[in-house]
């Protein structure tokens, strides 16, 4: 089912860009000085001519009819996806009705672009629905020799672990990092992403400030776990046995039934390194009550392809993937063009927020944080540390929520502050050992949020 794109205001559109050159170039560009034949179609595109450098000006077409996201094609010689032009003119369309008019038909160097994209996605769905995939018997072989090698990996991990706790703690200061690279090096040969990246971080935690053998004995504690988990996965029940995959970073498939809903886009983030950017969106069904995760990846340098900006809400499918308390889904049809959400999710007070994330770690131990609404709260500074808290305006409460160190050191946090104002503020975020991540805000007495990420 085509869906008609959705004019998108213009700090959506910003949320689009892949990094911050791209959002100032773009923000340039949104006005109508630059560009000619500017035009958006019934189905979804959006496209125009703009004047760069060069004699010819740039072809630039958006297609937001995918529920992916949007896709951009440009003449431009840039690599970014979506680049300054594709910025531009979904920021002009944004900003000024009468400068981007429907047309009945694109031009022709539009046209070509989209009728082939389009072609390409119904030709995916078709084949994903007739079921069309490899042999079975080798998809399962193949199955069957990861899980050796993991399992040599997972031995392997388990000799250096003790070898660790035999020598003493402090010999990790002393290995440097070198070792734990190479360990982890050892993992990705193995075929266990999850336990090579937990291996990373624990070699940051030597010498990284008072304390740091105990936090690097609790991290290594949850490493056993996880080792002991999948070395005897035959033991375990089945969403246990799930969740210790997903950990381990092997593949999964949603296997939920869908739930249609009325999916509210809570946030919206990205984290790279330097090989991939994944971006987590966060959704709240109006009438299930359920937050769940959506994960999307790119290359890195380039945004991925999914892009749901906060605010909206979606009329579409989810399935969960397998796992003890998990959170995470795959978008599936979307049955009505996404519209602002009328409403805020419902919250909870500080203390609840801590049991929520107590409860949830039964079911998943390595679990860093779990998704959370909070209710009427105020930010409140630690003078003598230079830290800050969301508090309870109930009086009678003097229950409080560190926030984390790293949004401490991101604009977001003077952002909630100057949101607040002194009065209460529904927030939505993440909610973990390390304190509380703010990553969405509602004023009160408004339904339209405001993005803190």
């Amino acid at each position: 089912m085509t869906q008609q794109g959705v004019r998108r205001t213009a700090e959506q559109v910003l949320d689009l860009a892949p990094d911050a050159s791209s959002r100032k170039a773009g923000s340039k560009l949104g006005v109508a000085g630059p560009w000619s034949g500017a035009g958006s179609g019934r189905e979804g595109a959006v496209w125009g001519l703009c004047k760069g450098s060069g004699s010819k000006p740039y072809q630039t077409v958006v297609d937001l009819s995918d529920p992916a996201g949007p896709a951009y094609k440009c003449s431009c010689p840039s690599r970014k996806f979506p680049c300054k032009h594709a910025l531009g003119l979904l920021l002009l369309w944004a900003g000024d009705e009468g400068a981007v008019p429907e047309s009945e038909a694109a031009p022709d160097w539009a046209e070509q672009w989209l009728a082939g994209r389009r072609g390409r996605v119904e030709a995916k769905k078709t084949q994903a629905a007739t079921g069309s995939a490899a042999d079975p018997e080798a998809a399962r072989k193949r199955a069957e020799r990861r899980d050796q090698r993991v399992t040599a990996g997972a031995t392997e991990l388990e000799r250096r672990l003790a070898d660790l706790l035999r020598d003493g703690l402090a010999s990790a200061e002393r290995s440097g990092y070198g070792l734990w690279e190479e360990t982890a090096a050892r993992m990705v040969d193995a075929q266990a992403p999850g336990l090579a990246s937990r291996v990373k971080e624990l070699g940051a935690i030597p010498a990284s400030g008072t304390g740091w053998p105990a936090r690097l004995l609790e991290e290594c504690a949850l490493l056993h776990l996880l080792d002991q988990g999948w070395l005897h996965r035959d033991r375990l029940p089945d969403a246990l046995a799930a969740t210790v995959r997903t950990r381990l970073g092997l593949p999964t498939s949603a296997d939920g039934p869908p739930v249609r809903d009325h999916w509210q886009v809570l946030a919206q983030y990205d984290t790279a390194d330097a090989k991939l950017t994944t971006r987590r969106i966060w959704l709240h069904g109006a009438d299930s009550g359920r937050t769940r995760l959506l994960l999307s990846f790119g290359a890195a340098g380039r945004a991925p392809e999914l892009s749901l900006p906060v605010g909206l809400s979606l009329d579409a499918d989810l399935s969960d993937y397998p796992g003890a308390g998990q959170i995470r889904a795959t978008l599936g049809e979307r049955h009505a063009p996404a519209a602002p959400a009328a409403s805020r999710p419902p919250g909870t007070t500080t203390a609840q927020a801590l049991t929520s994330y107590g409860e949830a770690l039964r079911e998943d131990p390595w679990l860093d944080s779990v998704p959370v609404t909070l209710d009427a709260v105020i930010p409140v500074p630690e003078h003598t540390s230079g830290s800050w808290h969301l508090a309870d305006a109930d009086a009678e409460s003097d229950n409080a929520l560190p926030l984390t160190p790293s949004f401490l050191a991101r604009p977001g946090l003077w952002r909630l502050v100057a949101l607040a104002g002194g009065a209460p503020l529904t927030v939505f975020g993440e909610c973990g050992h390390r304190g509380f991540t703010p990553l969405t805000a509602w004023a009160e007495g408004t339904a339209a949020p405001v993005s803190l990420c």
